[in-house]
């Protein structure tokens, strides 16, 4: 049995908040990298007390093609070394979704 592939191309519409200028738009790490890795759009430090959950603003909004989603997943390493997740994970971006995404 043969698995066949053709290269699929598709658009993805990404808007940059002001609040976000200057950082970088989602982007691989490594070649071997799984997904991109986003930026936090913050204007002051964000405390957090053992325990509690927040809100990261991204800075992003997107405008995926129907029958997509756009998944947010936690880093390995944030978790480990700052004790840092995504309570929702994976967290979804449905394709009709417009405002900012956060993280959270």
């Amino acid at each position: 049995m043969s698995i066949r592939s053709e290269e699929l191309s598709v658009v993805i519409q990404i808007k940059r908040l002001p609040h976000a200028v200057g950082l970088p738009l989602p982007h691989y790490i490594t070649r071997q990298s799984a997904g991109m890795d986003l930026a936090a759009a913050i204007q002051h430090d964000i405390l957090l007390h053992p325990g509690e959950i927040g809100l990261v603003p991204t800075g992003l909004a997107v405008a995926l093609p129907h029958g997509y989603e756009f998944q947010i997943r936690p880093r390995s390493g944030l978790a480990i070394k700052h004790g840092l997740t995504v309570v929702n994970s994976p967290g979804t971006i449905d394709a009709d979704y417009r405002g900012e995404i956060k993280v959270g």
